[in-house]
């Protein structure tokens, strides 16, 4: 089935590159091989909707999933996918993609997809839709090293392979790593002494954390900081209070979206007596990290930049 756009007042069919030779792509334990690109992508969450559209490719796109029922879409996002329909608010079921009559399905463990659900790359694959997972969330299905921002680069590098975009990507990667080489030198000094770190996505009677294996350890490393949850072997987890108030973080990083706001997080630890002695309620440090800029995807280096003027002010 052909995919028709509307553009400049006409319908104009879109080409998608046929590759000379198949391409064979590693996402987490598998390879996926590709003869063509895909025509009819769908990508869940926002995070991964806006790797897509840093690689303009949503005239390969027949929808995206996994967006309006978590997070807010907001106008920059908005703007990017407006011809596009959002085919489930929350995780995709196969029907919903197959109904799409979808070719390609970008999500990731936790992201779209849960460990023996009913949407995975092995239920998918009889349907002929092949399935790329977000780097990041392959500690949920095999052994991986620690993050650093080389895992959300590689997930843009192989999408522009899967796409045959393959200049387009490595020129985003580039500008990326250049700018994130600038703000790693400036706080290079800093290192030395790292600004101890909590992030805090959710939660009062128990937070909702990212660890050591969560994009946000990468972020704060790179900003010359230390994630005081980067013991736990998780990158997305539950945990209690009383470690944190134990490891006494200098700066609370929260992770706005749903329907608590930020200030009311902040509020939350402000006025809560547990917290008075930590040193980040005490001296009214936090730093609001927009969901999509605390996962995997192109806003990641930008947060950088401003996390690392939070943590060391001198240096940048």
């Amino acid at each position: 089935m052909k995919r028709l756009l509307f553009a400049a007042g006409a319908l104009v069919l879109a080409t998608v590159p046929a590759f000379a030779n198949p391409v064979t792509i590693k996402s987490c334990n598998r390879e996926v091989t590709f003869d063509a690109a895909p025509k009819r992508a769908v990508s869940n969450d926002v995070n991964l909707t806006e790797m897509m559209l840093a690689l303009k490719l949503q005239d390969r796109m027949v929808g995206y999933t996994g967006v309006s029922g978590w997070k807010t879409l907001d106008e920059r996002l908005r703007e990017g996918v407006k011809e596009l329909p959002e085919l489930a608010e929350k995780y995709p079921t196969k029907e919903v993609l197959l109904n799409a009559d979808a070719d390609f399905y970008f999500a990731g463990w936790n992201y779209g997809m849960k460990v023996g659900g009913e949407v995975t790359p092995e239920t998918l694959a009889p349907f002929g839709i092949k399935v790329y997972e977000l780097t990041e969330s392959c500690i949920h299905i095999m052994a991986k090293g620690k993050p650093t921002m080389e895992d959300m680069f590689v997930d843009l590098l192989n999408l522009g392979r899967i796409f045959g975009v393959e200049e387009r990507a490595e020129a985003l990667v580039a500008g990326y790593r250049g700018e994130l080489a600038e703000i790693t030198a400036k706080v290079k000094g800093a290192e030395r002494r790292p600004t101890r770190v909590f992030v805090y996505d959710s939660g009062e009677e128990k937070p909702f954390t990212s660890g050591r294996y969560g994009i946000p350890t990468a972020m704060i490393e790179a900003a010359g900081g230390i994630n005081i949850m980067d013991d736990v072997e998780k990158n997305w987890t539950e945990i209690s209070w009383e470690p944190v108030i134990d490891r006494n973080p200098e700066v609370v990083v929260i992770v706005n979206y749903g329907e608590v706001t930020a200030d009311e997080k902040i509020a939350f630890m402000k006025n809560n007596p547990a917290f008075k002695n930590v040193d980040a309620v005490k001296n009214d440090r936090f730093v609001v990290l927009e969901y999509v800029e605390a996962t995997p995807g192109p806003r990641n280096i930008k947060a950088i930049r401003r996390l690392a003027r939070s943590f060391h002010a001198e240096a940048m």
